[in-house]
């Protein structure tokens, strides 16, 4: 009696096995192609190459926008106080995580930007989430690593990055740093493909808007981010 029902048990395993590839089969045959794409994406692990390099057309030099940055962005803020003052007063926005990007742990800025700054990362989302879509990178979003700073910290900072300027555009409330080594993806397991191709999704999604006049915008190697400027 108990082989009988070891046999049939192993029947009833084999049965919801095969029953279960089917419906999934079923599924995937049936739901839009986007969808399986994204699951095929999911699990593969596919390169998708680039023919240019759009990261090394990102090259502004502060020097050529700084005054343009200071007439479009805010009075500097000396302390917190002052980012608040300028909060109260409409000049300046709280930046949120929202299905195209995502707010890092800002030690060394503040989340917010001007109403011009907010309005071009939120263009810089909904394109760069339209063309990764596409790619089967359904729901993937990019990290934000900096905004607003206050010229008290930019001192701080000053003294352990040689890199930070005092004329920094952060201090204008209309500039942001976006990093393109680290992204907010759905899958399985992230390859290095996937990575150099969304840095470079990225990228194109910001030089398509630097060649409209909308942003200045830099490659910042070191820093591992894509330096951009509101016009």
């Amino acid at each position: 009696m108990l082989i009988k029902k070891k046999i049939r048990l192993r029947k009833e395993y084999r049965v919801r096995f095969w029953l279960f590839i089917v419906i999934t089969l079923v599924l995937i045959y049936f739901i839009p192609e986007r969808n399986r794409l994204f699951l095929r994406n999911f699990f593969g692990t596919r390169c998708i190459n680039y023919q240019q390099i759009y990261s090394k057309k990102l090259n502004d030099f502060v020097v050529d926008y700084l005054q343009s940055a200071k007439l479009n962005g805010i009075e500097v803020c000396k302390t917190e106080d002052d980012i608040r003052k300028r909060v109260k007063k409409g000049e300046l926005v709280r930046i949120r995580n929202n299905r195209f990007f995502v707010v890092d742990n800002l030690n060394h800025s503040y989340p917010y930007l001007t109403a011009d700054g907010k309005k071009l990362l939120k263009e810089i989302g909904r394109r760069f989430r339209k063309k990764t879509g596409k790619e089967g990178f359904k729901g993937t979003r990019f990290i934000i690593t900096s905004m607003t700073r206050t010229s008290k910290m930019i001192k701080a900072l000053g003294r352990v990055n040689n890199n930070v300027s005092e004329n920094s555009p952060h201090l204008f409330g209309n500039a942001f740093d976006i990093s393109y080594a680290n992204f907010s993806i759905i899958k399985y397991k992230v390859t290095d493909c996937d990575k150099w191709y969304l840095k470079e999704a990225l990228a194109e999604v910001i030089w398509q808007l630097r060649q409209e006049k909308k942003c200045w915008a830099t490659y910042e190697r070191q820093q591992g981010c894509f330096h951009v400027v509101a016009r």
